[in-house]
């Protein structure tokens, strides 16, 4: 890649990365609003329900379903492990929201992010620089302080 075209998918990604934290705060906050006299388990199926509907509706807007032959066995695996593990996040972090507060258990949730960096460098074969790792222990440890505080 071009030093232009570097920038360009950098500055996609990050964009993407941004709207995701920014949608997942709007999560914590209306989820714990809306699961107020309601089982969190039922919560996480409503919503659940929602991005199906709204998943379906926009790969048929933009046309990108694609023939289920064309996915290889290992993407399937992945895919379904990938669905399970999605599953069971939600379900914890909805009975979390519904017991605890949210600015205490969105930070504990986010400890995603130092998981990931332990199991990318283990099982992927990826690498951090020592700011990396440093911003992953502060993290960490910034995760642990918000909700111990």
């Amino acid at each position: 890649m071009t030093g232009q075209a570097t920038d360009a998918a950098s500055s996609s990604w990050l964009a993407w990365a941004f709207l995701s934290a920014l949608f997942a705060a709007m999560t914590a906050i209306c989820a714990k609003i809306g699961i107020e006299g309601i089982n969190s388990d039922l919560a996480t199926f409503f919503r659940t329900i929602v991005i199906t509907v709204v998943l379906g509706l926009l790969l048929a807007a933009t046309g990108k379903f694609q023939s289920i032959d064309a996915i290889s066995p290992r993407s399937w695996l992945f895919l379904i492990l990938s669905g399970l593990a999605t599953g069971a996040s939600w379900l914890c972090y909805f009975r979390a929201l519904k017991i605890g507060d949210a600015a205490r258990v969105a930070p504990i949730d986010k400890l995603s992010v130092v998981f990931v960096a332990l199991i990318g460098v283990t099982v992927l074969g990826e690498h951090l620089s020592v700011r990396g790792w440093m911003g992953i222990a502060l993290i960490g440890i910034g995760a642990v302080l918000v909700a111990i505080a």
